[in-house]
């Protein structure tokens, strides 16, 4: 297994591969191929970014039964998809900011898994061969908007909708992770992986067969029962076993 993440460093946004308590730079992001820098940087004062960079953000609606039970829908026949723009992509420690059209504002924690090539009707037993690694998802999503559009689009698209990270892990077996969402440090959300319906190498057959995916490009594997609101500053913690937490606290937008 090794960990990398992307973050701050001499004024812009670099890649390294973490050692211990250090990182050390890389050239370029690590799904296009691992060679690093010579620097180094502290991990504990690092100022983390998502670890990717997408062009857009694939996610699964329903994947798990007890969320597809809780949103008083039918359980679906196949994979449900819709995508975020990659203008959702947020950071670990960052802020989300609830827009001030929006009136109910819903956490969902999630796996989520990077691509390192490009990937066009890939095999499910060939599925190891294009994922470099995972990490966490928050698929921020306006609940009230998603109630009055009858669709998903606009509801999960908002700017900053997607924290990702903190950290892209690789050599992680999907199967069975203990997933966990706290809000205020209350449990929300508490499953484990292994309730996905579809699970991670059907995902990507699946997806790939209706559309490509390129490097850096992210699959969100969809959440289980538990989703609920958020108020003004309220801290969301996302944890996934092996991946570590997830963290954003919630604001509400101005509306001087």
């Amino acid at each position: 297994m090794a960990e990398y993440v992307r973050y701050w460093r001499e004024g812009s946004a670099g890649w390294g591969v973490v050692v211990g308590e250090t990182i050390h730079g890389l050239v370029r992001a690590p799904y296009l191929g691992v060679e690093e820098d010579g620097q180094t940087t502290d991990l504990a004062g690092a100022h983390l970014l998502a670890p990717c960079q997408p062009s857009k953000i694939v996610c699964v609606g329903k994947n798990y039964y007890d969320h597809a039970i809780e949103m008083k829908g039918p359980v679906p026949d196949t994979p449900i998809l819709f995508i975020k723009p990659n203008t959702c992509v947020n950071d670990p420690e960052a802020v989300v900011i609830r827009p001030r059209q929006v009136t109910a504002l819903d956490y969902e924690g999630e796996l989520a898994f990077v691509v390192s090539r490009t990937a066009k009707r890939v095999p499910a037993k060939l599925a190891s061969d294009y994922i470099f690694g995972y990490t966490i998802l928050n698929d921020v999503t306006a609940r009230d908007i998603q109630s009055a559009d009858g669709q998903w689009t606009r509801a999960k698209s908002y700017d900053g909708f997607a924290p990702i990270g903190p950290r892209l892990v690789t050599g992680l077996d999907p199967t069975d992770l203990a997933v966990t969402t706290r809000l205020n440090g209350q449990v929300k959300q508490d499953s484990r992986t292994s309730q996905m319906m579809w699970p991670v190498p059907e995902l990507l057959e699946f997806i790939t067969e209706a559309m490509t995916l390129l490097p850096g490009d992210v699959v969100t594997t969809g959440t289980p029962a538990g989703i609920g609101p958020m108020a003004d500053g309220d801290l969301v913690e996302v944890t996934i076993e092996g991946l570590g937490v997830l963290r954003n606290q919630v604001r509400w937008e101005s509306t001087d």
